[in-house]
């Protein structure tokens, strides 16, 4: 079985709002072989630049584009393809866009595995030890603390036990940090369990002082209360704080995340599938372990990576949360012919058929698609 085509396809919605949300663009991956399989796969970052790494022409032997690399080669030979497009890609990959185009194929080659074999990615990976995980609604925060507990109120009433609460418009103030929280708080209830993601904006200092105040909120975690780039800062933090930290979305790679691991900077680790891949995300899982801490998936994509997600997170031992991305977007919900979300219970059912499972509806695909003018 040969590689024939590997095709980048951006999809965006018609109308884009300025907030933080992967649920409104995005770069689906898809891999065909002269047998006629077609594996599936996305890229969580901006999409042309990813397109391009993919797209590029051959320039020189540690740069070129990823099509290149590829063409003509086995795609059940998953590890291999992995170290030969990292090393192809020196000259502009390694750390962060490169990594992210990777990481896309490298979920279409695990999807297209699991199909020629008629087993589930999962157990490729070695074995999922979970058949369901306990699924938290990962949403925005509200403009202020009213609106912040009708969401928690809204996804607790649809069976959630757990709500992440993120980004804009915490870190305006102290006072509106605060009242947040304690909306986030009054929405959920007292039992259900509330996650903060602050975003990225406070120093070291500001986050241990917010991480003693939200404490009294009895929050599950404080996510990204720091720059991404700040590996000191969240070892000083990680070390003082009274909730557990989180942090890792940023992280492309297994590359990128051995010195938070080796620091032990998080309790908490978050690994993108579509921006590590299943072959750097099974390396990171089992260091990330080995040295006492736990994983989580990052996603606030479609389905593709949640699907994705559930894969992996299912063979680790210390899975305990899932996020599962409540945007109201089409490609959230629609993108594929399975629904990939939380039941009524609160838990998510990981994939059992071939691959990732999932088929996309290619009536979405066309609706969304941008042509090659960007129109």
């Amino acid at each position: 079985m040969k590689i024939t085509q590997v095709i980048a396809q951006i999809l965006r919605l018609p109308q884009i709002e300025a907030k933080t949300a992967g649920t409104q663009d995005t770069l689906l991956i898809r891999i065909r072989t002269d047998t006629g399989l077609e594996g599936i796969g996305e890229v969580d970052s901006s999409p042309e630049p990813a397109k391009a790494v993919i797209d590029a022409p051959f320039s020189h032997n540690i740069a070129s584009g990823l099509r290149e690399l590829l063409i003509g080669e086995d795609p059940l030979q998953t590890e291999r393809l992995w170290d030969k497009m990292y090393k192809g890609t020196f000259y502009f990959g390694r750390r962060m866009l490169g990594i992210t185009a990777m990481a896309g194929i490298d979920l279409a080659l695990w999807d297209l595995k699991g199909k020629h074999f008629g087993v589930p990615v999962h157990t490729l990976l070695g074995g999922k030890r979970h058949n369901r995980i306990r699924a938290y609604a990962s949403i925005l925060f509200g403009k202020d603390g009213q609106e912040t507990a009708d969401i928690g109120r809204r996804w607790t009433e649809a069976g959630y036990t757990a709500v992440k609460f993120g980004w804009e418009p915490m870190g305006e103030s102290e006072k509106l940090d605060m009242e947040l929280v304690a909306g986030a708080r009054e929405g959920v209830g007292p039992e259900g369990d509330v996650l903060i993601d602050a975003g990225c904006v406070w120093d070291a200092r500001t986050a241990l002082q917010r991480a003693h105040s939200f404490s009294d909120y009895k929050i599950g975690w404080l996510e990204e209360p720091l720059q991404q780039d700040d590996l000191d800062g969240y070892v000083w933090l990680r070390d003082r704080s009274p909730v557990p930290i989180a942090a890792g979305e940023g992280e492309c790679g297994r590359q990128a995340f051995a010195p938070w691991v080796q620091r032990r900077a998080l309790d908490i680790y978050q690994i993108d599938l579509a921006r590590c891949g299943f072959t750097d995300a099974m390396h990171t899982r089992r260091c990330v372990e080995d040295a006492g801490g736990r994983v989580v998936n990052h996603c606030y994509k479609t389905p593709v990576s949640v699907a994705a997600c559930l894969h992996w997170l299912s063979t680790a031992n210390s899975a305990f949360l899932f996020e599962d991305c409540v945007d109201d977007s089409p490609l959230r919900n629609n993108l594929t012919h399975e629904r990939v979300q939380a039941e009524k219970d609160g838990y998510i059912t990981v994939p059992d058929g071939p691959g990732l499972g999932v088929t996309i509806n290619e009536e979405l695909v066309d609706e969304f698609k941008v042509d090659e003018s960007g129109e």
